[in-house]
């Protein structure tokens, strides 16, 4: 039929491809336009159909050769296709689909990868890991400390030895999958007759049985508790950031490592210290003749309280640094610095002599202006001049 598109176009190879190319490349395009990943679309369905019909060709040497002979219309649907069927093709695509929805999952691509699933229920494996969330002050996450923390874990049942058999007894093999852990499957497809391994569900992959279960951990091998440990918590760890805690998880399976504990560090805030990276910053408030005629103030830190000398007529909103008094640099012997930003603070609520006293200050300084109130007067007539 002289509208029928070019096979080639369909998988979307070039006509030099090899074999294995035109294969990998009708692979992809059937898991994409499956019918049962596209249930009502009729244009997925259209399109399946076109792909199985151009992979049905060119994986056929003699058929590839006759259609790079004599193009589509070599073949059409009274050629063998059936409408985009598969001649002698005996199967079922659910049995396909199944495999493309249990790949990584417990399923296996026999014919795909040209190897069956792997039974992977025997094999040692880690054991999960515990994740907990653990609250400390703003000056133990600066400094760091030893924390004791008690955490949930799942154990090896010491009564069965993991197991899960009661004492005295054994187990028997897995009659359901004869004691091979898995269930394999084989279907036929375009491709090849392929084998699908599932994990068998009646003896959860083990390829055994448990005739009496253990009393004490009810046939599962592993027993709940608590523990206590004592963890090293880092000075310079800041708000969620997590630690990591090698070997201190769940139980392995099947002689397996244990897995990790995982810390998520909550740090309080502080009531008058803010952190800025391993800075520490610090509002602080002074009177005006403080600022004006300058004192030596007491400064809170980290490390308690310190003098420092403010300087005369300093201005609201000016920053101080003290050197080495902010938060421990993680996994460093450094530390950051405090930042220290002043307040000048106004009078509310001033006695009559007070003001008065402010009056005759006024009256003294006359229009005199420091440097940088010039400057914004500057700015200001320049910014209404006409």
């Amino acid at each position: 039929m002289a509208g029928k598109k070019d096979f080639y176009e369909l998988l979307g190879v070039n006509k030099d491809a090899t074999d294995q190319e035109i294969k990998k490349a009708y692979r992809k395009l059937a898991m994409k336009y499956h019918p049962d990943k596209n249930q009502g679309d009729k244009d997925a369905e259209e399109k399946f159909k076109e792909i199985n019909e151009a992979y049905e060709v060119l994986s056929d040497k003699e058929k590839r050769a006759n259609y790079d002979r004599f193009g589509p219309d070599a073949y059409n649907s009274a050629g063998g296709f059936g409408g985009g069927g598969f001649s002698g093709a005996n199967f079922d695509f659910d049995d396909i689909f199944d495999m493309f929805s249990g790949f990584g999952s417990g399923g296996g691509f026999g014919g795909f990868s040209s190897r069956s699933s792997r039974n992977t229920a025997k094999m040692p494996r880690k054991g999960q890991d515990v994740r907990i969330k653990l609250t400390i002050s703003f000056e133990e996450a600066a400094f760091g400390l030893k924390k004791e923390v008690e955490i949930p874990i799942e154990d090896s049942c010491q009564f069965c030895n993991g197991t899960g058999a009661k004492n005295g007894t054994s187990k028997e093999r897995c009659k359901t999958c004869n004691g091979e852990g898995v269930i394999t499957k084989t279907v036929r497809t375009p491709f090849g007759s392929m084998m699908n391994q599932s994990v068998c569900t009646d003896c959860n992959g083990t390829g055994e049985r448990i005739i009496e279960k253990c009393d004490h951990c009810s046939g599962t091998g592993r027993i709940k508790s608590k523990k206590k440990i004592s963890i090293e918590i880092p000075g310079g760890i800041d708000d969620q950031n997590i630690l990591r805690v090698s070997g201190q998880g769940q139980a392995g399976y099947n002689g397996g490592p244990r897995g990790d504990l995982q810390v998520v560090v909550a740090v309080k805030p502080h009531q008058i210290f803010k952190r800025d990276g391993y800075d520490v910053r610090l509002d602080m408030p002074i009177t005006f003749v403080q600022a004006a005629l300058g004192d030596e103030v007491e400064v809170p830190t980290l490390d308690g309280k310190v003098k420092y000398k403010i300087p005369e007529g300093t201005q609201s909103g000016t920053v101080f640094r003290l050197k080495g008094k902010g938060i421990n640099v993680l996994h460093s012997k450094s530390r950051g610095d405090q930042l220290i930003t002043v307040i000048v603070e106004v009078p509310k609520s001033l006695s009559e002599k007070q003001k008065e006293a402010l009056r005759e200050y006024a009256k003294i300084t006359g229009n005199e202006v420091n440097e940088q109130s010039k400057n914004f007067l500057d700015k200001l007539r320049d910014f209404f001049k006409d």
